[in-house]
């Protein structure tokens, strides 16, 4: 008890400091939110954007099996992820379908999804400090398949799953790789002053605590990520209050810890929504005050900060251009080549995948599908960049991205940070493709015929590449830009601050009081910093495009304005293709037309919410659920066994004789029963109630796929 409200009071202090920075850094961002709409800037895309591309759209479904900690079962559950990317696990897909309120939601931020039991033990077993496990020790978690799937987090609850095949894993894997990626970028680039309000209170307080560099836990929304901060103090104090603590065996000590983990992170997630929610009104309450007194005073505001750089250049620069010269320099180009190879090629994949969809949908053209058929493959390639599974190949090019050698030099904690961010912007390409692509295609259709349908994908086609090569270009050369500078900035920062620091509160003397909530001198020295490394990034940037390996278009190559009509097209609607080449059904009695009711609004609402990803299933295998046929159950029989998930032993056994159990032997497996529960079982007469209570013989294999049942035990 003394131990918990110890670390409330922790997490209270950083929260109230944490407030305070928030504030200032609110009131900075109002500031350059209102200049920068005022003075402009910016360039213009080639491609179109699509605004909300996945309205109305369910991301895919499937059935898993998930490890329940409370019994330690395995159970079958049908997995639905909406547009949010949440992960819901229902009882059955029946429950989903009667909209009954899911048995688990998982967000995915800060999550890493893992295919390996190994991998995943290698991070608990480096949970507990001073606590060592045998190379031999064994998972607490004993899998019910060769094939799981892990949700792993520093601080909150893991999550178990399975599959049956390796096909299946390699695919589901995909799935919440995605569902991690997407929910990590949880901080909206629209919101102009909130988000960099925040942002920059965040790392602000971390390097007050010391911590320079990247964090590989800046995921999720706001109170997500101020759980972290909090944790990041919080998590190693309290596991050395109760490390020592903990008893029985290394897996118990591992479980009870995991457990403690994820209350306290529970607790703090509580407290930091609450704490960001009321930090966010109070300021929201002041900000038309603010805004007017900024519109104002802005020339005024904008000269008080030249004046005030221009007399802090004197102090920082000779100091920034000696430190850069000998320990920032020679490392520049080693840090580019770093970054730029594993993501040019994750772009030129992207460029690839987008043309090997439209050569099948020219092929199925070609062999007469007509306009119909077009549509139906319009609808499944207008969600080409929100596939997990399409997109893996361009996502894995540039997970080989690796900082090695950079890394501890300047403080970069994970290369992921990166990898993400270029995953992003690789999804985000792929979908300006393909929307600029469906606009175009839906333009030169109008009044035209089956007729020459696919030299029309093919104009419109390489319209859109040569946009696409120059938007990839200009996007992936920003991306270096800023990369450079995450890893340059802090380390600059950290080598400059112990002696410039003492020495910027005099410079709070030249900034006029009524300006002094949009200046603050901790930001101008930042900013001074900043251009002081901007030249020579910007340089490195522009002469790594004249390498053609990289396929980067040259500064002075620009394309503004060079189809303008085109974005015309932009506001337009995003085509629905899967009723575009639909016949017409004025009665609205075709196809869900009189069955529009229920709790999901019937077959129409559900045309409506369309999947992107189907079920997860292997062609031609039925789900585990299905593997084998339903029999009638046998009066002796407990449980009906509907599936072997696994078979722990495979060993033939000869026949026993009538009556007899001569020549057999206990056997154990892992099977599916009827209740969607998986069970252990080391005798196979334990599903048995009455009756000779023979022993099942037959080979395991046999058993699973020919269905051999035995009379007397229903089995």
């Amino acid at each position: 008890g003394g131990d918990v409200r110890s670390c409330d009071l922790d997490s209270v202090d950083v929260m109230r400091e944490f407030g305070e920075t928030y504030q200032q850094q609110y009131a900075v961002a109002l500031f350059n939110s209102v200049r920068y709409e005022i003075e402009g800037g910016g360039t213009q895309s080639q491609l179109l954007h699509r605004k909300d591309p996945l309205v109305d759209r369910s991301i895919f479904s499937g059935n898993l099996f998930q490890y329940l900690e409370e019994n330690r079962k395995w159970r079958n559950r049908f997995v639905f992820v909406a547009s949010s990317y949440s992960i819901s696990l229902y009882e059955s897909k029946t429950a989903h379908d009667r909209s009954l309120h899911p048995k688990v939601t998982i967000n995915c931020a800060g999550y890493r999804a893992l295919k390996s039991m190994e991998e995943y033990m290698d991070l608990v077993n480096n949970s507990l400090p001073g606590v060592k496990a045998r190379p031999s020790s064994s998972p607490f978690v004993k899998c019910a398949t060769q094939f799981p799937l892990i949700l792993w987090h520093p601080y909150a609850r893991h999550h178990y799953f399975c599959v049956m095949t390796e096909k299946e894993q390699t695919k589901w894997h995909a799935v919440l790789q995605d569902c991690v990626r997407h929910t990590n970028n949880g901080l909206s680039e629209d919101c102009k002053v909130l988000t960099p309000a925040f942002t920059d209170a965040v790392r602000l307080h971390r390097q007050a605590k010391g911590h320079y560099g990247t964090w590989d836990m800046m995921c999720g929304g706001p109170p997500q990520i101020l759980a972290n901060l909090v944790m990041e103090t919080l998590h190693p104090e309290m596991r050395s209050l109760i490390a020592h603590r903990l008893k029985g065996k290394l897996q118990q000590k591992q479980r009870h810890w995991m457990l403690i983990s994820d209350a306290l992170y529970k607790q703090v997630l509580r407290h930091t929504r609450a704490h960001y929610e009321a930090l966010v009104q109070s300021c929201e309450v002041q900000r038309p005050a603010l805004d007017a007194g900024l519109r104002t005073d802005m020339d005024q505001i904008i000269a008080s900060k030249d004046h005030v750089q221009g007399k802090m250049r004197a102090l920082v620069l000779p100091r920034a251009e000696q430190l850069l010269l000998a320990s920032v320099k020679p490392y520049v180009d080693s840090i580019l080549e770093a970054l730029m190879e594993p993501t040019s090629r994750g772009f030129s994949e992207v460029r690839d995948v987008f043309s090997r969809e439209l050569v099948e949908v020219s092929k199925n053209t070609l062999n007469g599908g007509g306009k119909e058929l077009l549509g139906e493959q319009m609808e499944r390639l207008s969600m080409l960049a929100f596939h997990p599974v399409k997109m893996q190949s361009c996502y894995e090019e540039v997970e080989q991205l690796n900082l090695d050698g950079l890394q501890q030099r300047f403080d970069v904690s994970s290369p992921s940070v990166f990898v993400q961010r270029a995953q992003i912007l690789m999804r985000e390409q792929m979908d300006n493709a393909v929307y600029t692509f469906e606009q175009l295609l839906n333009q030169s259709l109008e009044g035209q015929g089956d007729e020459d349908l696919c030299k029309t994908i093919q104009k419109c086609e390489d319209r859109v590449l040569k946009k696409y090569d120059y938007d990839s270009s200009t996007v992936r050369k920003k991306f270096f830009r800023e990369a450079l500078l995450q890893i340059i900035i802090p380390y600059m920062l950290k080598h400059l601050s112990p002696s410039c620091t003492a020495e910027l509160p005099k410079f709070k003397e030249l900034i006029f009081e009524d300006f002094s909530r949009f200046l603050l001198v901790e930001n101008v020295f930042e900013e001074v910093v900043l251009h002081s490394v901007t030249k020579d990034i910007m340089m490195a940037v522009k002469e790594a495009a004249v390498q053609r390996r990289h396929n980067l278009y040259r500064d002075s190559m620009v394309l503004t304005n060079s189809d303008p009509n085109l974005h015309l097209l932009g506001e337009s609607p995003s085509v629905d293709w899967s009723t575009k080449f639909s016949p017409d059904d004025p009665e609205g009695e075709g196809e869900g037309g009189a069955q529009d009711e229920g709790p999901r609004g019937g077959l129409a609402a559900a045309k409506r919410r369309r999947q992107v990803v189907s079920m997860i299933q292997l062609d031609g295998v039925p789900l585990a659920y299905e593997m084998l046929p339903r029999t009638p159950k046998s009066p002796d029989s407990v449980h009906e066994i509907r599936g072997l998930i696994n078979p722990v032993v495979e060993v033939e056994h000869p026949e026993a004789e009538e009556g007899g159990t001569n020549g057999t032997e206990p056997v154990s497996a892992t099977v599916l029963l009827e209740d969607g529960s998986v069970e252990e079982v080391r005798s196979v007469t334990t599903l048995v109630e009455g009756g000779d209570q023979r022993r099942v013989s037959p080979n395991l294999l046999s058993f699973l796929y020919k269905s051999t049942f035995n009379d007397s035990t229903g089995i």
